[in-house]
C-alpha cells in the first residue's frame, strides 16, 4: 500500500527558532526548555521534564539578545522516543504590545532567512 502524504496547514507557519526558555507553572515551579520552534501564536519547546496537556504557564524566551515573557497553555505534548526529553506545543495568551512586538521582530528576522523558500513564509502570512 503507498503512503498518502501527510501535510500540515497552519493558520499561522512555524520557524525553526532555537532560544533558551524558563518555564514557570502556577505553582511557582521552574522548568528549564529550549524552544525549537516559533509563530505568531506559539511555539514548540522540549524540556527534560513533561508538562501536561491544558496546564497554564509563563514562559521567558531568551534569545541571547532579546527577552520576551509570556503567558501560554500547553496543547498537546510528545515523548522524546527514549531520549528523556519531552516536547510541547504552547499556545501564547495574553499578548501585549510589548510581547507582540518582540515575537514580530523574531519572525521579520525568521522570515527573511527562509527566502528561499519562495515566500511561502512571508512576515505578511504570519500576522494572522
Amino acid at each position: 500500500m503507498a503512503e498518502a502524504t501527510y501535510t500540515v496547514k497552519r493558520a499561522n507557519p512555524r520557524f525553526s527558532f532555537f532560544a533558551d526558555a524558563e518555564v514557570t507553572l502556577r505553582d511557582g515551579t521552574g522548568v528549564r526548555a529550549q524552544l525549537a520552534e516559533l509563530s505568531s501564536r506559539g511555539c514548540y519547546i522540549d524540556a527534560l521534564e513533561p508538562i501536561p496537556v491544558r496546564t497554564k504557564l509563563r514562559l521567558r524566551i531568551c534569545d541571547g539578545m532579546s527577552t520576551c515573557e509570556l503567558h501560554g497553555k500547553v496543547l498537546y505534548m510528545h515523548s522524546g522516543g527514549g531520549f528523556g526529553i519531552f516536547g510541547m506545543g504552547v499556545l501564547f495568551e495574553e499578548m501585549g504590545a510589548e510581547e507582540h512586538s518582540a515575537i514580530g521582530a523574531w519572525l521579520r528576522k525568521l522570515a527573511g532567512r527562509s527566502g528561499n523558500d519562495s515566500g511561502k513564509n512571508s512576515f505578511s502570512q504570519i500576522r494572522g
